[in-house]
C-alpha cells in the first residue's frame, strides 16, 4: 500500500512538472509602477502551483526584483533580501507551497505599489476513488400466483318431459274404432273438437261402444256391415 502511495505521488509530481505554467508579471507593461492591472488583484485571479514560474521584465539599470519576508514586504525594506533578481529578464520558480513576497529594490516605487504577493497552493495527492461495491443480486420477484379458473356453471340436465310426444295423425286418417262382432273395424275420424295437441297417447279400448264411437263412426260401421251383408248374399 505504501509503495502504491509513493507511485501515485511520483506520477503526480511528474504531471505537475510537465504542466507547469509561466506567468508574466505586469502583462505588457512588465514589472513597473504602472502595471496594466494591480499586482495583487492579478495574483488573486490566478492559481499558482509548485513548479510554476514568474517572469519579470524591467530595466536592469534602474530596477530589480527582491524576495523578502512579510515584515519587509509591508515596510518596503529591500535591505535583507531572501532572493534578488537583477538581470532585467528574470524568472522565479516556486519550489514550495505558501506565500511569496516580491518588492522592487526602489523604495519609492515600492511605496507606489510595485510589490506583489503570491500564494502557491499546497500539493494535494488525491487518493484513488474507492471502487464501487458490486451490486448485490436481487432476489427474483415472485410472479403473481395464477388463480385457478372459476368452475363453469354446471349444465343443468333437462327435466324429463311430463307428457309423451303428441301424435299428429295425418289428415283424412281416422283413429282405430271398435268394430261390431263379425265385421272389420273401420277407423273413425277425429272429432272436430280434438286437435293433435290434445292427444297425449292413443286411447285404450273402451267398454262403452256408444261413448267411444261418434255418430259419424256409427254410420260408417253400419254402412260397412250393410255392404258386407250384401256381398255375402250375392
Amino acid at each position: 500500500m505504501a509503495f502504491l502511495s509513493l507511485l501515485i505521488l511520483s506520477l503526480f509530481l511528474a504531471s505537475s512538472s510537465t504542466e507547469a505554467y509561466n506567468f508574466l508579471v505586469g502583462g505588457k507593461n512588465g514589472w513597473s509602477t504602472n502595471p496594466s492591472e494591480d499586482y495583487n488583484q492579478w495574483s488573486g485571479r490566478m492559481r499558482f502551483l509548485i513548479n510554476d514560474t514568474l517572469s519579470f521584465k524591467y530595466p536592469k539599470e534602474t530596477d530589480s526584483v527582491v524576495v523578502v519576508s512579510k515584515d519587509d514586504y509591508d515596510k518596503c525594506n529591500a535591505a535583507k533580501p531572501i532572493v534578488k533578481l537583477d538581470g532585467g529578464d528574470s524568472s522565479f520558480k516556486f519550489d514550495r507551497s505558501g506565500p511569496f513576497y516580491f518588492i522592487t529594490s526602489n523604495k519609492t516605487n515600492c511605496d507606489k505599489g510595485q510589490k506583489l504577493v503570491i500564494v502557491v497552493l499546497a500539493l494535494r495527492v488525491k487518493s484513488p476513488p474507492a471502487s464501487a461495491p458490486a451490486p448485490s443480486a436481487q432476489a427474483p420477484v415472485p410472479s403473481p400466483e395464477s388463480q385457478a379458473p372459476a368452475p363453469s356453471p354446471s349444465s343443468e340436465s333437462p327435466s324429463p318431459a311430463t307428457s309423451g310426444p303428441a301424435v299428429s295423425p295425418a289428415p283424412g286418417t281416422s283413429g282405430p274404432a271398435a268394430s261390431a262382432p263379425g265385421a272389420d273395424a273401420t277407423p273413425s275420424p277425429l272429432s272436430p273438437g280434438n286437435t293433435p295437441a290434445d292427444i297425449s297417447s292413443p286411447p285404450g279400448p273402451s267398454n262403452s261402444f256408444a261413448a267411444a264411437v261418434s255418430p259419424a263412426a256409427v254410420v260408417s260401421v253400419l254402412l260397412s256391415v250393410t255392404v258386407a251383408a250384401f256381398i255375402t248374399i250375392t
